[in-house]
């Protein structure tokens, strides 16, 4: 699984500092522990090891085993975790990825369009009560369900004869919260 098969033979001081790296996570797995803690396992990896260990991971969460991972790579915390806990000193807050981002904002919709005009503006001010802000030719409009509001605000927007060139869906992401909630306690 960790694609360390054909070095077998080989003696483990002729590794790399990555072959090292999954050697130790093999090792860790020998007595198939149901509870395994890692810390940063993907530090100094290539990129291709790095998703080696990540598939590895996600590989021995599927057998129903807990793994607590120490990581300050946020992405790759998202990528893998179920749950995580922020902890600075102490444990600040813990949820789900999606908890967690959702509980620094709500949901932005970003639409460019070919020209914002004032008519438009009216017209969606009309249909959604939430805050828009205008930038250049972009709206960024605050939205609680975009699954169901953007359609409505796109066929607003081409009911004025407006242009969508494009629809970005904005959430933010864990460094977000990261760096509001440690700001917070602070």
């Amino acid at each position: 699984m960790l694609d360390l098969w054909e070095r077998k033979d080989a003696r483990a001081g002729t590794f790399s500092k990555g072959m090292k790296q999954k050697l130790a996570l093999a090792r860790a797995l020998v007595h198939e522990p149901k509870i395994l803690f890692m810390d940063e396992p993907t530090a100094n990896l290539d990129p291709e090891s790095a998703k080696t260990v990540r598939d590895f991971i996600l590989e021995v969460k599927k057998q129903g085993r807990t793994i607590f991972l120490n990581t300050h790579n946020l992405d790759e915390a998202q990528r893998v975790c179920d749950r995580i806990g922020i902890i600075k000193k102490k444990l600040l807050t813990i949820g789900t990825p999606e908890q967690l981002r959702e509980s620094l904002s709500k949901p932005k919709t970003e639409i460019r369009l070919a020209q914002v005009t004032e008519t438009m503006l009216s017209t969606l001010r009309k249909l959604i009560p939430n805050k828009i802000e205008v930038s250049d030719n972009k709206l960024l409009i605050d939205v609680t369900d975009p699954d169901n509001e953007n359609p409505a605000i796109i066929a607003a927007i081409a009911s004025t004869g407006g242009q969508v060139r494009e629809v970005t869906q904005l959430v933010s992401t864990l460094e977000d919260v990261y760096l509001q909630i440690v700001k917070e306690t602070k």
